[in-house]
């Protein structure tokens, strides 16, 4: 059986909502195991076991959220090397642009030589004032049904040996 790990983290639900959207669509598929891990748990024997991965982070002040950086931190020398090729993708919650996190998460995914098996999806909360960004998120309906499609996407391909 093949295992998509889905590492994530969130401090006001958005990126949560996103990763528990992909959880779902991905656990359609009977013949791929799906493990949701928050990035401070995350370890690099988890990295190792899995066949895949979709990552899935908050965009703050430009750049990923530093518990998520922590993670590729504490993890990515253990791993180099060990696990070339495996597909991934990418979610990010952002409340203006995204664009960076998407950049440096895929920045440090070609350093671990995986590959990209979908397009980046950015979801855009449009928070902008300190209230705004601090406030517990509630993801539209129609994006967690994009994020659910992305995790159905990358576990089919993991099912059918296309990945």
């Amino acid at each position: 059986m093949k295992e998509l790990l889905i590492v994530f983290h969130s401090k006001t639900g958005g990126a949560r909502q996103m990763a528990e959207a992909a959880m779902r669509g991905a656990s359609a598929e009977r013949d791929v195991r799906v493990r949701l891990l928050h990035a401070a748990a995350a370890q690099p024997e988890d990295i190792l076991q899995a066949d895949g991965y979709l990552f899935v982070a908050p965009e703050n002040l430009a750049a990923i959220a530093g518990v998520m950086k922590d993670f590729f931190d504490r993890t990515y020398y253990a791993v180099l090397e060990r696990i070339n090729g495996r597909p991934y993708a990418i979610l990010v919650c952002a409340g203006s642009d995204g664009s960076n996190a998407v950049r440096q998460i895929g920045r440090i995914c070609t350093g671990w030589r995986l590959k990209a098996v979908s397009e980046p999806l950015i979801v855009c909360t449009h928070a902008q004032t300190p209230e705004a960004i601090l406030a517990p998120k509630t993801i539209p309906a129609e994006e967690l049904r994009r994020c659910e499609e992305v995790g159905q996407a990358i576990a089919a391909g993991l099912a059918l040996g296309i990945f």
